[in-house]
């Protein structure tokens, strides 16, 4: 079934290729090696290269309900001017959220109305950190496994970011798209489509170069088969480094704290809405059990900003606690008044009933 939906995605990729604006052809076939073939596109998708000139992008987006029809429209905007200056700006109707880095080492944010949800969230890596980050998928945490998906005459080579885990001492057939998985076009290291979950798959269209970086004018995000959010880059510029943009303004909240660290047990104290994880049927049959156990970003507004994987008993268990914990919702965390992101362990137990 995973692997299904994860295809769905892919031929929906494949038909679309032909209508990217194509970047220049490689020299050379992209490598089998599965890390050769990271090492090759990284440097494409490093948005954070201090080499680059200070730039600015816009996209307006478009959110869809359960049914799949168009519930709501915003704008994000990034502004970039070296590794430590940046900013983030998402504006839905009347609600408004920014976030800025700035050369002083400071944070700040301003918020107005509802904040931003997980797939709002996402929207932004997609365009600015598409390739995520190396820290998780450095060989000492992670195990890429690689494969080529047939779409007509071509092949998409496709790697699949594994964690290390105890799988109870057996080697499993870890269906594509299980973990964080990056499809490539064929001939270049270009990334045409991420999936993750089993389920969230982001679709990566109208490819061009910007500054000798990728960078997707189209981007779709899917669960499953359903549409979620659509976004188009209406705007790429070249900006001035002291842009007035990247300076917060006087009404922006600069943090004392930017991050504190809390214990499962508090984290558990806070969280207002927990969607309980799915037990995937291979693990039932396997008769896996255990906990799960995730670090885990909730951010000021109480959303998951990032998750990633500490241990597991079982692959599909790992991945079904990332899919349900991804969408839970806590009380904002707040020190002296004001709220800070929060890091902490978040467990996430399966037990089969005797």
């Amino acid at each position: 079934m995973l692997k299904r939906i994860f295809l769905v995605c892919c031929v929906t990729v494949g038909l679309q290729c032909a209508a990217q604006t194509a970047a220049p052809a490689a020299p050379a076939p992209l490598p089998q090696d599965p890390r050769a073939l990271l090492e090759l596109a990284r440097p494409h998708y490093d948005l954070n290269d201090p080499a680059m000139k200070p730039w600015h992008l816009k996209a307006s987006y478009r959110l869809y309900d359960e049914k799949g029809n168009p519930s709501g429209t915003g704008t994000f905007e990034y502004w970039w001017a070296s590794p430590k200056v940046e900013r983030s700006t998402w504006i839905r109707g009347n609600a408004a959220h920014s976030d800025w880095r700035t050369a002083d080492g400071k944070t700040a944010y301003l918020t107005n109305g509802p904040g931003v949800d997980f797939f709002e969230t996402k929207l932004r890596s997609a365009l600015v950190a598409p390739l995520g980050n190396s820290i998780s998928m450095d060989p000492a945490h992670a195990i890429l496994k690689r494969e080529d998906v047939k779409l007509g005459s071509a092949k998409l080579p496709c790697l699949m970011v594994v964690p290390k885990m105890d799988q109870h001492g057996k080697i499993l057939e870890l269906p594509l798209g299980l973990f964080p998985t990056y499809c490539f076009d064929p001939s270049l290291p270009v990334i045409r489509v991420e999936n993750s979950f089993g389920t969230v798959a982001m679709q990566f269209n109208k490819i061009v170069k910007m500054q000798g970086k990728y960078l997707a004018k189209e981007i779709d995000l899917y669960e499953g088969q359903r549409r979620l959010l659509s976004a188009d880059v209406d705007q790429v510029n070249l900006i001035q480094a002291n842009d007035a943009a990247l300076t917060p303004p006087t009404d922006a909240h600069f943090p004392s704290i930017e991050r504190v660290s809390t214990s499962a047990g508090v984290a558990v104290g806070m969280l207002m809405n927990k969607q309980q994880p799915i037990y995937p049927q291979d693990a039932k049959d396997a008769r896996a059990s255990g906990t799960v156990v995730l670090q885990a970003i909730i951010g000021r507004d109480g959303s998951v900003h990032d998750l990633s994987v500490v241990s597991g008993p079982w692959p599909s268990l790992v991945a079904a606690a990332l899919q349900a914990v991804a969408q839970w919702k806590y009380r904002p965390y707040l020190l002296n008044g004001e709220p800070v992101e929060v890091e902490t362990t978040v467990n996430v137990i399966f037990s089969l009933g005797n």
